[in-house]
């Protein structure tokens, strides 16, 4: 197995409001990894890591022996590999099933609405674009304001009117945020993290949307304030934890007040990923769904987004055959079930994301390619 020098930190390459960037930021601070964030300008930055792992996209890690990676989940599962002591992966693998579970909702579900919040808004959208404007394009020789209408229009187009959001759903897309922040004040209010007391990838997954963005950008930062300061809490507690330092331990079986979230991807995510397999299928780039009482107009399709199915149908596959009935038998209580086997045939391309972390096929949407 491959060792990694701790002498040595690891290059970060992204921005300090990226969504992933900042997921990966609160893995390596808890994991105690030395690292230190880089940015390099566009569009050196692209050009180099196609050049290295296939596709372009933030973050990039750069490891002491030079070898790149990319894609946070594979990242943190081969960190975990390498580095198995004080691990924020549950032993009990019905835990450790379910923790994941909740990683991929955070990672493929939220980015749409944490987008949203970002760019629809004028407060976000001109905080974030002179952000980034500075931060990441200021090698192009062109006047910031151009930078600014520039991203605005790109991150809109790709990620939020582009992807699905219309303004006939953005107030249920809204509320269906505030039914997150409920169900998570609810379980902040009795315990530091979702598993217990301790943090899990499943915390981990969660700083993606949280960290970087809804507790960071003007108006759903105000929301958070308002309506559920455990769940703020809980973004500083992430930040600060330092596993060598944390004695207590995950609670046992899943906890009770997870039920909601479970059944919010039963309900939603994995029906969601289930119309994104016959988009692919049918090579529709677009395509619409009905999740609840709103409706998603044009959403993008992503051959990811099918692969991260198979993830999760892979990792119920190798449980241990004691896990299987129990993680079955709470899959279908949670109405998770038949939407995760819905499709028997998925559209993935031959060896697609297998040379993961340290190489890459498909971006999560495939946005200005």
């Amino acid at each position: 197995m491959a060792k990694l020098d701790l002498s040595k930190s690891v290059m970060l390459y992204g921005s300090n409001i990226s969504y992933f960037t900042g997921k990966m930021e609160n893995y390596f601070k808890i994991k105690e990894i030395p690292y230190e964030r880089r940015v390099l300008k566009y569009p050196k930055f692209e050009k180099t890591m196609k050049g290295k792992v296939g596709i372009h996209q933030m973050p990039a890690v750069v490891l002491p022996d030079g070898r790149w990676m990319t894609d946070t989940t594979k990242m943190i599962q081969w960190f975990e590999l390498i580095l198995p002591e004080k691990s924020i992966i549950p032993k009990n693998p019905i835990q450790a099933f379910f923790a994941f579970l909740l990683e991929d909702w955070a990672d493929e579900w939220w980015w749409r609405t944490a987008m949203h919040y970002r760019w629809h808004y004028a407060e976000g959208a001109h905080f974030a674009s002179r952000h980034l404007a500075e931060e990441l394009l200021s090698s192009i020789p062109l006047p910031i304001w151009m930078k600014k209408i520039f991203l605005m229009r790109r991150q809109r187009n790709g990620y939020t009117t582009g992807d699905g959001i219309t303004s006939k759903n953005l107030k249920t897309v809204e509320e269906d945020f505030l039914n997150l922040l409920n169900n998570l004040e609810e379980i902040f209010k009795k315990r530091k993290f979702l598993f217990g007391n301790r943090p899990s990838i499943a915390d981990i997954g969660f700083s993606g949307p949280f960290f970087r963005h809804f507790a960071l950008d003007p108006v759903p930062l105000e929301i958070i304030r308002q309506k559920a300061p455990n769940v703020l809490d809980w973004v500083s507690t992430l930040w600060k934890a330092r596993l060598s330092k944390l004695t207590d331990d995950f609670e046992e079986g899943i906890p009770n007040d997870l039920e909601p979230l479970f059944k919010e991807i039963g309900q939603v995510y994995l029906p969601y990923l289930s119309a994104n397999v016959q988009a692919v299928k049918q090579n529709n780039k677009k395509f619409d769904f009905e999740f609840k009482n709103v409706s998603l107009r044009k959403a993008r399709f992503s051959f990811y987004r099918v692969w991260c199915l198979k993830q999760l149908r892979d990792r119920f596959v190798k449980l241990p055959e004691e896990s299987k009935t129990q993680v079955e038998s709470l899959l279908k209580k949670f109405d998770c079930w038949e939407p995760l086997w819905k499709d028997e045939n998925l559209p993935l391309r031959d060896n697609q994301e297998e040379g993961l972390p340290f190489r890459a096929d498909r971006k999560m949407l495939g946005v200005n390619e």
